[in-house]
């Protein structure tokens, strides 16, 4: 069972997430012993700041290895919800990187990990996924019922005279994750669900706006994929992936850490700047990722990261 935050806290956007306050970013170059200095625990982003799609970021497995060496904490924290830890263990190992199970958080298990505190099991509902295998992988692991995500990707929706979709009345939550083959049936029966099932919960595993499926180029993320649900039944998600304070209140319950000594280091200003603002930790924004130094700097954007570096083999050259 984890314990995290009343759920009133978790992030639902435009209540609980602010602006940072911080001054000028400091750009970290030739090293980062201050840094290091103050840090007990780094939490990683994954896409684009470890990898790129399925390339690794050159230089990375090194800093790794010697931040290690240092005896510093990793955990790395992805809003990707398309693959579940067992399925990012697999990624990892893939990418030549040796990380344990336990320094895995996806919004996946953030999912799961919510409807186990707040006792879902106990309703005798069910869950409906819009989605990849790594939701379902995650329930699974709680035996908490759930159908949908690939499973209707083939489902397709004739319209005509009488015709129409009967949602199960048990369906208890709408799970949105990211989901490559989303359609028509899936937005109709989430809407369905969370408009007519009472008390029905819209779950959101994260609101990031574009992803890095290939390292090619962006393309939409799940932010997308909520917004469609948003858009047919004027409701507002509670979503449990960054900057939601869930998997930060987990690793800090778990292993003892000092908020104050914990860096979190990404590539996007409204989720992973945020998370780490918003939950007293240090803060770093990579530019390897989505976020260029022109945009960190413009008049339009409020959200301040601590120190901010080209990748984060910064962090020792």
């Amino acid at each position: 069972m984890i314990r995290t935050r009343m759920v009133s806290e978790l992030y639902q956007p435009g209540v609980s997430a602010s602006p940072s306050s911080r001054g000028t970013p400091e750009k970290l170059i030739g090293g980062a012993q201050a840094l290091l200095d103050k840090t007990d625990c780094f939490i990683f982003d994954c896409d684009g700041v470890i990898w790129k799609g399925d390339s690794i970021i050159p230089g990375v497995p090194d800093v790794l290895e010697k931040l290690r060496a240092m005896k510093k904490t990793i955990f790395f924290v992805t809003n990707n919800s398309t693959k579940s830890r067992k399925g990012y263990k697999k990624k990892f190992t893939g990418l030549g990187l040796n990380v344990q199970d336990q320094e895995i958080f996806s919004s996946s298990f953030a999912a799961a990990a919510y409807l186990d505190q707040t006792k879902f099991i106990e309703t005798g509902k069910k869950v409906y996924i819009i989605g990849d295998v790594g939701i379902g992988e995650e329930l699974d692991l709680l035996n908490i019922p759930y159908f949908g995500g690939p499973s209707d990707s083939d489902k397709v929706i004739k319209l005509g005279p009488g015709v129409r979709v009967d949602q199960d009345p048990d369906v208890g939550a709408v799970i949105v994750g990211f989901d490559a083959n989303i359609n028509y049936y899936k937005i109709q029966y989430a809407q369905l669900c969370i408009n007519e099932n009472k008390n029905c919960e819209f779950i959101a595993t994260n609101l990031d706006a574009v992803t890095h499926l290939t390292d090619e180029q962006e393309w939409a993320g799940n932010g997308s994929m909520v917004g469609a649900i948003k858009g047919c039944t004027g409701k507002e998600p509670t979503v449990v992936g960054k900057p939601s304070p869930l998997m930060v209140d987990y690793i800090v319950e778990k292993y003892g850490m000092d908020r104050s000594r914990i860096c979190m280091v990404g590539d996007r200003l409204d989720t992973d700047i945020v998370f780490g603002t918003d939950n007293g930790l240090q803060t770093c924004l990579t530019l390897s990722g989505v976020t260029t130094e022109e945009k960190l700097f413009s008049e339009a954007n409020k959200i301040k990261p601590e120190y901010y570096v080209d990748t984060i083999n910064d962090f020792l050259n």
